[in-house]
């Protein structure tokens, strides 16, 4: 694995990403006023910086976050000691909702632009059964060949991939499938098995079938695989929660870097276009990624500091800042801690490859 090609790739994927969160920040404290102290991009020492209308922008040397630190966060306090009227404790709450709200819709905004141009370039793939596998569940429920899957336990879908993710997730679950065939719809429960061929489990259909999405439906698909994506990483953290995944199939920042590294390696055989596209693809899912994890209701990320703001709007004064302040510091330690985990975790597991 070429590891100069491995850096690279991995530090333009991940700085696309953080510069779309942390200009969704910026961009909606500009608009309401509040004083952006520092935009910053990556973590650690300053590499390179200048002042512009009294704000700080950096390029720092780890390419592994960034930031857009506002006067009077966290109970912080402008260099002379006062908070000005642009200070964030200073703004109305709505003002401050959709700015740290900005970050996150701004990485489901960037992912949608992806898929939209993914999905202009590439085919897709509809959740129909282009082949039913003898003896497998789908064939003892009825289904057949050429049969479209509308709904999964009440839950429309309209990807081939939302099915495989229903059956990773579900395994040695029933479910309730609604499916069409020759416009008539009909009904049907089944239960996911495990398929030694496959080495996975499965309710028993395949599609290879790929097909051009055409007119408007280019931005429906493009929205769907967002969707998708969505659902993916709600579903990957209630497996976490559930102790379903183990230190194996969790990847921190080196894990990441090297699967994109090992990407690249594969798809290069086939051109720069595979390269790019797999490169998009990855933005893609680490866009989605990091906008659903920061929503999350936790100390220290954009929905933690989402909860207190709700919680003013409820009791119609703020929680004192120098209390949200310690209360996001300790969320911080955490996430410190835990990325030393996830650093030792993505070493061990190079190793154990």
């Amino acid at each position: 694995m070429n590891t100069v090609v491995t850096i690279v790739l991995f530090a333009i994927i991940f700085s696309i990403v953080v510069i779309a969160h942390e200009f969704g920040h910026y961009l909606l404290a500009r608009v309401n006023g509040i004083h952006v102290v520092e935009f910053s991009i990556g973590m650690g020492p300053t590499l390179w910086s200048f002042v512009k209308s009294d704000t700080k922008y950096s390029i720092k040397m780890l390419p592994i976050g960034g930031s857009c630190m506002y006067e009077g966060e966290d109970g912080l306090e402008s260099k002379e000691g006062e908070s000005s009227p642009g200070a964030f404790p200073n703004a109305n709450v709505w003002a401050r909702i959709s700015s740290v709200a900005a970050g996150p819709i701004f990485n489901i905004i960037l992912a949608f632009i992806i898929a939209l141009i993914m999905v202009n370039v590439m085919d897709i793939r509809e959740p129909i059964a282009s082949q039913v596998l003898e003896g497998s569940a789908a064939m003892e429920a009825g289904m057949e060949d050429g049969d479209r899957i509308v709904s999964i336990n009440g839950k429309k879908i309209y990807l081939y991939e939302e099915l495989t993710l229903f059956t990773i997730s579900n395994r040695d679950k029933e479910a309730a499938l609604c499916y069409e065939r020759d416009g008539v719809q009909y009904e049907t429960t089944l239960t996911p098995r495990w398929n030694d061929e496959y080495g996975s489990y499965m309710i028993g259909i395949s599609n290879m079938d790929f097909r051009t999405a055409k007119g408007l439906e280019v931005l429906s698909y493009a929205w769907y695989e967002v969707r998708y994506y969505v659902k993916y990483t709600y579903t990957s953290l209630g497996m976490i929660l559930q102790g379903r995944v183990t230190t194996q199939d969790v990847a921190g920042p080196v894990g990441i870097a090297s699967i994109v590294g090992e990407t690249y390696e594969v798809s290069k055989q086939y051109g720069w276009q595979t390269v790019l596209l797999n490169m998009m693809n990855f933005t893609l899912i680490l866009s989605v990624n990091l906008g659903i994890l920061n929503l999350l209701p936790v100390p220290a990320l954009d929905g933690g500091r989402l909860v207190f703001l709700i919680f003013e709007v409820i009791r119609g004064k703020p929680v004192p800042p120098d209390k949200e302040g310690m209360v996001h510091f300790i969320g911080l330690m955490f996430f410190m801690i835990l990325m030393v985990f996830l650093l030792f975790n993505d070493i061990r597991n190079i190793f154990l490859r």
